[in-house]
């Protein structure tokens, strides 16, 4: 559930967080003298009926491929989906599918669920998250369905389904799925003779998506040099694609998929190896994307991390300039640095901020028309352009920027300063168990009080993995490690942690 506030001429989006029936609220309050920024928060319990699935949380059915989600979840999952979408006429289902080896098996067990329902299933083979979406709203199919497990290793894998608008399916749908996995709807009718389903490659529509990235380009980038890592994932095949029609001579790594490498030791959740090669090469900018290009983050030319705050930063200030920022606000979340937010008010641009997932941010943004919004990992919605986060189309806005401005990635950044901040990641067997036990919550209360108006702590579950999100923004590395380190330690003393 999703409900907002105003404070201050800054939109709070509120909402429930994973299992648990905590509401997080954060009120952001601006101080005209020395133009300072507070983020406050405070945990409150309170009851509401509306928590995440069993199975589906804010990115889909999500977890270690044969044990927490299996080809029969898979089977199901298209069976329910091939029935609810072949109702009233023949149903068409798109499916897409990353680089795992996983893949192909929950692929072909799905085609196998939606045929038997008398469904038809169309298949783009490996492809980005990003063109499912796309091809599900501009070419009549009733549903999308993508294969991956995101920035997860390979040994995890999801499905994502999408409505044919290219928005993730409604919570009654997916309620409904559930309830068809657990067989609690009994059993639903086969297809029999000429009414069973038939498979069909569908591999024109992804080069459609090529073409329509290849369009939105506004200047040729003939003379820029441009790393890419395709984190050995769905964009292997498709980003140096758009990049070379465009006129980029381009460098790419982590383009040699195996079905075990996806997201290892590349990507954008290690950018280590994009800015050697951005350095090395001396090029202009670097692009890496994650297992299914729902994700950029970018580098600039001295080699530094642009994370999705930067993006949001660059973007949002360009599309204000232009006349093209909607409500003159961006959409960012709780986990944005207080840099971010500072340096949106001096631009005169407001922020509205939910909790953390794609989702709630997509929520947002079509709830109130807003055209730029995303996270700090480099998931960024250009709502004109497309119904999810696009890697590669963040990549093409950021191009965008460079050239017309004609200034280079580091010098547009320079704009905006960022707090140090230190996310530490907590393996743990109950989510619901730490973020509901008492003397971690009155650790997290000493914490904040010790950080005062001078930074935050935030401790969050994770929506699509078994671990809690320790993060702390202070004045200096030093003060976030501290911190960071004894919220961990509690955690651990208290038998939560999985070493």
């Amino acid at each position: 559930m999703v409900e907002g506030f105003f404070i201050n001429k800054f939109r709070i989006f509120y909402s429930i967080d994973s299992s648990e029936s905590d509401v997080l609220v954060y009120w952001i309050l601006s101080i005209e003298i020395g133009i300072v920024l507070h983020l406050i928060y405070k945990c409150i319990k309170v009851y509401i009926g509306e928590n995440m699935g069993k199975y589906f949380g804010t990115d889909g059915f999500r977890g270690e491929a044969n044990k927490v989600l299996t080809a029969d979840h898979a089977y199901k999952i298209g069976r329910y989906l091939g029935w609810y979408y072949n109702q009233n006429h023949r149903g068409r289902i798109i499916i897409g599918k990353d680089t795992r080896r996983s893949s192909y098996m929950f692929e072909y067990a799905l085609v196998a669920g939606i045929t038997a329902s008398g469904a038809d299933a169309f298949l783009l083979h490996v492809t980005t998250t990003p063109s499912v979406a796309y091809v599900v709203r501009t070419e009549n199919f009733d549903c999308g369905i993508m294969v991956s497990a995101s920035h997860n290793p390979y040994y995890d894998n999801g499905i994502k389904v999408m409505d044919g608008n290219g928005h993730k399916i409604s919570a009654e749908v997916e309620a409904a799925l559930e309830k068809y996995i657990d067989g609690e709807m009994g059993e639903l009718p086969f297809a029999l003779r000429d009414k069973v389903g038939v498979a069909r490659d569908y591999a024109i529509g992804r080069n459609r998506y090529i073409g329509y990235l290849i369009s939105l380009a506004t200047r040729s980038y003939d003379g820029m040099r441009v790393g890419l890592d395709c984190s050995n994932g769905s964009t292997f095949n498709i980003a140096k694609s758009v990049f070379d029609a465009l006129g980029a001579k381009t460098y790419v790594v982590g383009n040699e998929p195996d079905g075990t490498n996806i997201n290892m030791g590349c990507g954008s959740t290690h950018i280590g190896n994009l800015q050697r090669l951005v350095r090395e090469k001396n090029l202009d900018c670097g692009f890496a994307f994650d297992g299914d290009a729902d994700r950029c983050i970018a580098v600039d030319e001295n080699g530094m991390e642009v994370h999705g705050d930067y993006i949001l930063y660059v973007c949002g200030k360009y599309l204000k300039e232009c006349g093209r920022l909607q409500n003159n606000t961006v959409v960012a979340t709780i986990m944005s640095n207080m840099g971010l937010f500072k340096a949106m008010k001096r631009e005169g641009i407001e922020v509205c901020v939910t909790t953390v997932g794609d989702k709630y941010v997509n929520e947002a943004m079509v709830a109130n028309g807003y055209v730029l919004g995303g996270e700090q990992s480099g998931h960024i919605i250009f709502s004109k352009h497309a119904t999810t986060g696009d890697g590669i189309l963040t990549a093409l806005m950021l191009m965008e920027v460079i050239l017309e401005k004609k200034q280079s990635l580091g010098t547009l950044c320079k704009g905006m300063q960022m707090y140090p901040q230190l996310l530490k990641n907590v393996k743990v067997e109950d989510k619901a168990a730490v973020t509901g036990n008492a003397h971690v919550q009155a650790e997290k209360e000493r914490i904040s009080a010790a950080l005062g108006e001078d930074g935050r702590i935030l401790l969050r579950e994770s929506g699509t993995e078994p671990v809690i999100r320790v993060m702390v923004e202070a004045q200096s590395d030093e003060l976030c490690a501290k911190y960071v380190d004894e919220m961990v330690q509690v955690i651990r003393e208290e038998g939560l942690a999985v070493e």
